[in-house]
């Protein structure tokens, strides 16, 4: 067991847990409510999108919600805060760690899923009718989360106990044997190869064909309307392609940038064998920690990058906001009304 971090005076604490106490409380603040309310808005299928699409995006913010809660809160909150609960108990704290990297592999393949199903739906005419269902995108959802369950279940026998008190195994340290026997190294290497190294390929891939093929259609649509003489140069189709593409560059750059960090840490400590800090000031430790606040922050952000861009949730978004504000100016006026009837 640990000494809580909250035991030493803020100022005693290294810089890199003060910036990780402070950051990681935000992030569940801000992404908790951003979430629940992304699922509830788009529960009522008042976006304007196809039900394939909102089936993919409730998804995606059920499992950057689901991130949050076993990444952010159980595991670092409750790590800086609580460190003494049950929860760091080996066999709980060993179940967490699976379970964590399970959701995590599952948000970012889901972020995969939709990327391939926007291709094949600008991209692919013919695939799109029989591929870009809600029958099929549940059936994709489905197989992601049970293959990225089973896959992460090793997860749970790399960790060992720091201390035993009273026959009750406490914390999780990765074994000795993760670092050097072959096959705990191949899991490793293929661990981080599915998640994030392919995934940034893939989306790479995906996002440059579909912006290979909207420019190639927005040509072929200007020599068109010239040849017809069309004097109306606002085309909407041509402005939804643009928006389109903006928005894949986005989701690229947004989902590169902050896993970059996560990456370049892995094949740093893999090529030059440096498997522990020297401490606080390390600069490996420091990326370690930096990496992971970014790569959280990537989590968190998918379904806003997605959805909040959309015009018509923007729109359900101010209309939620007027009802709650609505709510609570009836609400203080009945307390009013009660308190001057009081006698």
């Amino acid at each position: 067991m640990r000494v809580p971090a909250v035991a030493y005076p803020f100022s005693w604490l290294p810089p890199v847990v003060q910036a990780d106490m402070i950051y990681y409380p935000i992030i569940a603040a801000v992404g908790i409510p951003a979430n629940v309310v992304t699922i509830a808005i788009l529960s009522r299928g008042k976006c304007g999108l196809s039900r394939c699409i909102t089936r993919y995006l409730l998804a995606m913010s059920a499992a950057d919600l689901l991130v949050i809660i076993t990444d952010v809160i159980l595991n670092r909150i409750n790590g800086y805060y609580f460190p003494t609960t049950f929860l760091f108990i080996t066999p709980v704290c060993s179940f967490r760690a699976a379970l964590m990297r399970a959701v995590t592999d599952i948000s970012v393949w889901l972020t995969i899923a939709f990327t391939f199903d926007r291709f094949v739906t600008i991209c692919c005419q013919k695939l799109r009718t029989k591929y870009c269902t809600e029958k099929t995108a549940s059936l994709v959802i489905g197989t992601v989360c049970l293959l990225f369950c089973i896959k992460n279940i090793p997860w749970f026998f790399i960790y060992e106990p720091y201390i035993t008190i009273d026959h009750v195994p406490w914390g999780c340290h990765e074994k000795l044997e993760y670092y050097i026997v072959t096959a705990w190294v191949a899991f490793d290497w293929i661990n981080r190869c599915l998640t994030p190294l392919l995934p940034i390929l893939l989306i790479l891939l995906l996002n440059a064909l579909t912006v290979g093929y909207i420019l190639a259609a927005s040509r072929v649509r200007r020599r068109l309307r010239a040849s017809k003489n069309d004097v109306n140069h606002n085309d909407p189709e041509m402005e939804n392609r643009r928006k389109s593409i903006i928005l894949l560059f986005a989701i690229s750059g947004n989902f590169i940038l902050l896993w970059a960090t996560y990456v370049i840490f892995f094949l740093l400590y893999r090529i030059t064998n440096q498997y522990y800090s020297t401490g606080y000031n390390d600069p490996m430790y420091i990326a370690d920690f930096t990496s992971y606040m970014l790569l959280l922050l990537s989590c968190c952000t998918n379904t806003c990058i997605y959805v909040v861009t959309q015009t018509k949730f923007r729109d359900e978004l101010k209309n939620g906001l007027k009802y709650l504000l609505r709510i609570l100016f009836n609400l203080v006026q009945e307390r009013k009304v009660q308190s001057n009837s009081q006698p």
